[in-house]
């Protein structure tokens, strides 16, 4: 479900992320993936494709940066010293999310109780969700890329805004775009799989996406026909499930949290791949190609996984019912309130 939460909410969420990823480099082992049970055989469909099918979430890397801090330069994992203080952390957070009752002398807020979010099961072992180049960092932006104007986002409280398209298509209950709806964020995190003959179907907790994707080696649509999500073509490679995807309408969402940040161009290309290591686990990979924004591709991979009573909610926008009237008249009021304290000085 789609909540606005306020920052007396969010910041003590992010705290706990914040804390690890702050750490000063040490020299003891980085922890690296745990390989997946040798008696586990990959599952089939009735008809013989790798079966991805379920609800699979993101969670665990809540908390991960997309760009790698750089007191970590190149390690891409965190030590197991660094996982256990992590795990201590997720711990000492699920008991206080246990208590009924806030202390008497807490501060009183006006969001949701903390254990209405979401947080991670177990600690996210990357440093930073891109994972190529080696330094975990996203190219810089191409010169003209840098002059796009970034639409209004959650996080900004005073927005001066001239109009609705100045705020971003996810404050509009519109659209995070591809990578948008499956990076890890606060809550919302869920990714359903279904598969039939030729086609996989992810539906996408936040917004709502469905995206249909044959994989019947179809050729893409005219690139006249363009979409906030672009136009998906699926094929199997082993027992991965690769997914290219072109035909974005430029300048809407971009890589970022909930798709913020820079919007990227109309020449933007996604290869995702879907990988199942495990029973409950899918390794996410997807290299993001867009020429116009960036000098050279990029990779972002993490973990989605299945956990036991996990499903997707109703996605309920019901910030995008008033939020663009509200927020326009605010700011229109502001400036009639600027004129009139102008025509007093003069």
């Amino acid at each position: 479900m789609r909540y606005s939460f306020p920052m007396s909410i969010v910041a003590p969420m992010a705290l706990l992320a914040i804390s690890v990823l702050t750490a000063q480099p040490v020299t003891a082992q980085a922890a690296k993936p745990t390989p997946s049970a040798k008696t586990w055989s990959a599952p089939k469909t009735p008809w013989g494709d790798p079966d991805l099918q379920g609800t699979w979430t993101s969670d665990d890397c809540i908390g991960t940066p997309l760009n790698r801090p750089a007191n970590f330069g190149d390690r891409a994992y965190y030590t197991e010293q660094e996982l256990a203080q992590r795990q201590n952390q997720l711990a000492t957070q699920q008991q206080n999310d246990l208590q009924e009752t806030v202390g008497s002398n807490a501060r009183v807020g006006t969001g949701p109780p903390a254990h209405w979010g979401e947080r991670a099961r177990r600690p996210c072992k990357q440093t930073s969700l891109v994972v190529d180049p080696p330094n975990g960092r996203m190219p810089d932006l191409l010169p003209e890329a840098r002059t796009r104007p970034i639409p209004e986002g959650a996080g900004n409280n005073d927005p001066k805004a001239d109009s609705w398209e100045d705020f971003s298509y996810y404050i509009r209950c519109i659209s995070r775009g591809v990578t948008g709806s499956i990076f890890p964020v606060i809550y919302g995190n869920g990714q359903q799989i279904v598969q039939a003959p030729d086609y996989v179907t992810i539906m996408q907790e936040m917004v709502h996406e469905a995206r249909v994707i044959p994989t019947d080696g179809r050729p893409h649509a005219s690139q006249n026909i363009r979409s906030y999500m672009g136009d998906a073509r699926g094929h199997w490679e082993g027992s991965t499930l690769v997914v290219e995807t072109t035909n974005f309408l430029g300048n809407r969402t971009g890589m970022g949290g909930n798709g913020g940040g820079t919007p990227t161009s109309d020449a933007l290309k996604l290869t995702e791949r879907y990988t199942r290591l495990g029973p409950a686990e899918i390794r996410y990979e997807v290299t993001i190609d867009d020429p116009k924004t960036y000098p050279r591709p990029f990779k972002v991979a993490f973990p989605l996984t299945q956990e036991p009573g996990y499903q997707n909610f109703e996605y309920a926008c019901h910030e995008g019912n008033y939020a663009m009237f509200d927020s326009l008249s605010g700011a229109r009021a502001q400036e009639k309130k600027r004129a009139a304290e102008a025509a007093q000085k003069k």
